[in-house]
């Protein structure tokens, strides 16, 4: 399910391509596809075996990396949106629970939050993307 939503937010936010790390459910399986309404067969999908290593070769292409964490010192992502705005950025985002490695958030330019009520430590993961790149790749007016 959250591979399907994490696709289908893609295609409707316009992102160029998703990398997929290891461990990750794999995008053409039945239900993914299904969850997706099929953005996972028009968003094109690369698996990478290391994933940090793929982060340093997109901020080498000068890509901004942005990670999704709800750990400190997470900036708020609004505020990082205004800074990536007009830039090519690559967004992270990990597992519930565990989330990110902490080489791939080395990795990352800047680790971005979203603001939540008190009490609420985090969000779905598909659900986090789609907000999340509704800040960050918002269509111009």
């Amino acid at each position: 399910d959250n591979v399907g939503g994490i696709f289908r937010n893609s295609l409707a936010f316009g992102v160029g391509g998703v990398i997929l790390g290891p461990g990750c459910g794999d995008p053409l399986y039945r239900k993914a596809i299904r969850t997706s309404m099929a953005a996972s067969l028009r968003v094109p999908f690369v698996p990478v075996p290391d994933l940090p290593e793929a982060l340093r070769t997109l901020r080498s292409r000068g890509f901004f990396v942005v990670a999704l964490s709800s750990r400190e010192p997470a900036a708020d992502l609004r505020r990082l949106a205004a800074e990536a705005a007009a830039r090519r950025v690559d967004l992270v985002a990990g597992s519930e629970g565990v989330g990110l490695s902490p080489a791939v958030l080395e990795e990352a330019d800047a680790a971005a939050r979203i603001p939540m009520a008190p009490g609420v430590d985090s969000l779905n993961v598909a659900t986090a993307t789609g907000i999340a790149l509704h800040e960050l790749f918002r269509p111009a007016a």
